[in-house]
């Protein structure tokens, strides 16, 4: 069954209701109008005028924003996001201030290059909150150290932090955050003079947008690697293919997509085995199938990711990072099939495995709302799970 693409009051209205358990008579009994006008009003039909949205505000429990304007994705209250973000955007913006005057004790350099393979290590592992907490203060050592003792392994080792400062601020809703956090990994990379890591940061970069951009993003990211065979570069490249895998799938160039996919499967197959040391990308044949579900789902051949989501056992090894999104993913094509049960039983495992980032992916919210659109009476498990992100 496919997502209704209308995202109106009326429909949010339709939405709240159902997970009020409410039929639409019940709600205009409620209400000072009429269940003709409810039905037109959620269908489209008619406006919501602002008596009416307040009315029905006020029936179903909710703030009226909920019903006139989509509701954040973040679950956490405004002043504790605030609290984590704000503090990695100051860390950022001290890039080009040079040595910094308030930093009066920095840990050695091998315990800081430690430190920030552990912050990726944590957001891997999806624990948001504690890297987002841990990365300000790292920043800021690196970023001194690099202005005083200048080496090409602090210069990495702020690059991956930089990059960390993306996986976080995306992950927590932040996407303007997240764009300033490639660039800085931009720079760090130049200055340590990393193809590798550069490479990674454009194809960072390319994910973040549609299109040209993002094709002409991953391909320089490519360029960068043109001839080089260690096992770093081939399993780079791999996962540059993967991108542009997606990229093909959001063009619906079915072509591009099993050429990229074709590509990347033989760089598997040359790296051997999951590296998942190569930069946390954890390329290798999983991750190539798991992007092959992801195309198909972006494409809406729902009956291919179907088989694919259902074949796909993943090994013990797999990050959990990874084995939410498949969750989510899981979830998703189960719901496009008309399995309301089992696509929610996915949708609670993936909460139970990663809940911080099941919380903030796209698919979890597309989903809740394909399973409340399906449900007549949305069932107490939806309902929570619903008030769990917000909706």
């Amino acid at each position: 069954m496919p997502l209704p693409d209308d995202d109106h009051t009326g429909s949010r209205i339709r939405e709240q209701r159902r997970l009020a358990r409410l039929s639409q008579r019940e709600l205009a009994d409620r209400i000072p109008y009429s269940l003709s006008l409810v039905s037109q009003v959620e269908c489209g039909a008619k406006p919501a005028t602002p008596g009416f949205v307040a009315a029905v505000a006020q029936a179903l429990r909710v703030d009226s924003s909920e019903l006139t304007g989509t509701p954040a994705v973040t679950a956490l209250p405004p002043d504790r996001l605030l609290a984590l973000v704000a503090p990695i955007r100051e860390a950022l913006d001290r890039y080009d201030l040079g040595p910094n005057p308030d930093v009066t004790a920095v840990r050695p350099v091998p315990e800081l290059v430690a430190a920030a393979e552990t912050l990726c290590q944590q957001v891997r592992a999806t624990h948001l909150r504690a890297a987002a907490k841990a990365l300000p203060s790292l920043v800021v050592e690196l970023t001194h150290v690099v202005w005083t003792t200048p080496s090409t392994g602090t210069w990495r080792a702020l690059a991956s932090a930089y990059r960390t400062a993306h996986d976080v601020a995306l992950k927590l809703d932040h996407p303007d955050l997240a764009r300033v956090a490639l660039d800085r990994m931009g720079w760090a990379a130049s200055r340590a003079s990393d193809p590798c890591m550069e490479a990674v940061q454009r194809y960072k970069r390319g994910t973040l947008w549609r299109g040209a951009t993002s094709l002409q993003l991953i391909k320089s990211g490519q360029g960068l690697l043109t001839g080089q065979t260690s096992r770093e570069a081939l399993a780079v490249t791999g996962q540059l293919h993967l991108g542009l895998a997606t990229v093909a799938a959001k063009q619906r160039d079915s072509a591009g997509v099993e050429a990229h996919l074709a590509a990347a499967r033989e760089l598997a197959d040359r790296v051997g085995g999951e590296a998942s040391d190569v930069h946390w990308l954890s390329f290798g044949r999983t991750n190539v199938r798991l992007h092959e579900l992801g195309t198909s789902i972006t494409m809406g051949d729902y009956d291919t990711a179907l088989g694919q989501a259902r074949a796909l056992k993943l090994p013990p090894s797999t990050l959990t990072s990874r084995r939410a999104r498949y969750l989510v993913d899981r979830a998703y094509v189960e719901m496009e099939a008309g399995s309301p049960k089992t696509s929610l039983r996915y949708l609670a495992d993936a909460r139970k495995v990663a809940p911080e980032q099941t919380r903030h992916l796209p698919g979890t919210r597309a989903t809740i709302r394909g399973l409340v659109h399906m449900s007549r009476r949305a069932p107490d498990s939806l309902g929570g799970m619903a008030r769990w992100i917000g909706m």
